[in-house]
């Protein structure tokens, strides 16, 4: 706590000292009452472009634009006090080069009042990633599965598996040395993960990958059950906020039918309290 009793929110360099200790909480947020539900329980809280799917019902994160970012990103902002708070480069905010990708992480840092971004891609996005980091702006790397290049990759399939297993290791060590402060290892293989978190000296944070990494993610609304008929294998559910919602729906479409919803109590009468007359 600071001597105004503000909570120091959690820094890049935070997250990097993690590093062999103690397993970092990561989850993803998109709206303030979510982002205060986890403020006290993450240490990391991303911005994810998953929004596109889980949030606006896109078939993929492609369609995502750096406006939702932004707007999501301050949304998210106004409910957290102590996690580091990541945000997404939007498919097409960087691929282009270093500079498009300087432009668009500043937004998010200015605009959206991002702690740190990330983006997409192994040793392909090396020089990005050193381009960003040596001109302030902290990165998170992503590697693995990456759901920007769904088109090309065709389909969510698992990462790391036979001759595939030595790149995947080689793009873990390229963005630490271009200077990432963390890399989320998506849906990889278990014994890949663990040997990427053995090799490399910045914190992976696993989404589908092992209990070995150095921390864990996982999208928000598929943890809580928001999606009956979504569930990859890799997300355990901690909730069923899908039931839970449809069974309060269902209780209030009946309430209203019945006239019993609103009652005397949610009522307002016709005539205002007396007003208490000033004591001289």
């Amino acid at each position: 706590m600071s001597a105004t009793g503000t909570m120091k929110s959690l820094t890049p360099p935070d997250i990097q000292a993690m590093k062999g200790g103690e397993p970092i909480v990561c989850l993803t947020a998109y709206t303030t009452p979510i982002a205060r539900l986890m403020d006290e329980h993450c240490e990391l809280v991303l911005v994810g472009d998953s929004l596109g799917v889980v949030v606006h019902g896109l078939p993929s994160t492609v369609g995502v634009t750096m406006d939702m970012m932004l707007m999501h990103a301050r949304a998210v902002r106004r409910g957290l006090t102590r996690p580091l708070m990541v945000v997404d480069l939007p498919f097409g905010a960087y691929e282009a080069g270093p500079q498009q990708a300087f432009e668009s992480a500043a937004r998010l840092m200015t605009e959206g009042e991002a702690g740190a971004v990330k983006l997409e891609g192994g040793a392909v996005q090396a020089e990005t990633i050193r381009f960003l980091t040596e001109r302030g702006i902290p990165v998170m790397a992503h590697i693995g599965l990456l759901p920007q290049a769904i088109n090309t990759v065709g389909g969510y399939k698992v990462q790391g598996r036979g001759d595939a297993a030595e790149k995947l290791l080689d793009d873990a060590k390229a963005v630490a040395e271009a200077g990432a402060f963390s890399v989320v290892l998506e849906k990889v293989t278990a014994s890949i993960a663990e040997t990427v978190t053995e090799t490399i000296d910045i914190p992976t944070i696993g989404i589908g990958a092992s209990p070995r990494c150095d921390g864990q993610i996982l999208v928000t609304d598929d943890m809580l059950g928001l999606f009956e008929d979504f569930k990859p294998k890799f997300v355990k559910r901690y909730g069923d906020w899908a039931v839970a919602g449809r069974e309060a729906i269902s209780s209030y479409a009946s309430d209203v039918r019945a006239r019993r919803f609103p009652g005397p109590e949610h009522l307002f009468g016709d005539r205002a309290p007396a007003s208490k007359t000033a004591k001289n």
